[in-house]
């Protein structure tokens, strides 16, 4: 099947602290995917967009601990990002990364790989994001766990993570694609023991077999007992 997918899928990070994004981009997978051109990256610094005193955030209406994002600065970062990926076929998908959003999975990271649409990844941070820039905007709220993290930076780069390792090519070999094969949460490698405070500790013996239908069998075995 041959994928409908065009290169460079763009995605925007939209964050008051885009430095600590910065760092992941230069290693490993994902900056070997920039370097290829199977994705671009932009990174919005959010305090660019708050105005002469760069004032992205303010108390919540209604009393509460904690600070609000504006939502005036949120909204102009997300339309620029907007205007930097829109055409006539491709219109961005905006996310706001939010612990009450809908559950990310390998099924939705699958379904944006293959749409390919520009992703504009918003990072929230404090006591969240000014509920109107979400209406403003038509965002979708994404969570990647029943958690809450200091801000959305890290939930921002686990979807750009995932969604970029399903693209074409990033792996090398679709095969390396987890669901894509039978797989199991416990691997081993060499030596076949390994002694630690002077008990052997050994490789399953079905792993040594070559019988791959055996091994299958038992990888399947272990990932249902997780």
């Amino acid at each position: 099947m041959t994928s409908k997918i065009k290169p460079p899928l763009h995605l925007h990070l939209i964050s008051l602290f885009p430095q600590l994004l910065a760092p992941y981009l230069g290693e490993s997978i994902v900056a070997r995917a920039i370097k290829t051109g199977k994705i671009a990256v932009s990174l919005h610094d959010l305090r660019e967009y708050g105005g002469d005193r760069y004032r992205v955030d303010d108390k919540p209406y209604g009393g509460g601990p904690g600070m609000v994002l504006r939502a005036e600065p949120v909204i102009k970062a997300a339309l620029s990002a907007v205007k930097l990926s829109k055409t006539k076929k491709d219109k961005p998908r905006i996310i706001i990364l939010s612990p009450g959003g809908k559950e990310f999975n390998n099924k939705l990271a699958d379904k944006w790989a293959r749409e390919g649409r520009p992703l504009v990844l918003i990072a929230g941070r404090y006591e969240g994001i000014d509920a109107r820039a979400k209406k403003v905007l038509k965002a979708e709220e994404i969570s990647t766990g029943p958690y809450t993290l200091t801000g959305g930076e890290l939930p921002a780069l686990t979807i750009l993570d995932a969604v970029t390792r399903r693209l074409p090519g990033v792996l090398g070999d679709d095969s390396s694609i987890e669901e894509k094969r039978v797989s199991s949460h416990d691997v081993y490698t060499r030596p076949e023991v390994i002694t630690v405070a002077k008990r052997n500790y050994r490789v399953p013996k079905i792993l040594l077999s070559g019988h791959h239908a055996k091994i299958d069998n038992w990888k399947l075995d272990k990932k249902a007992q997780k």
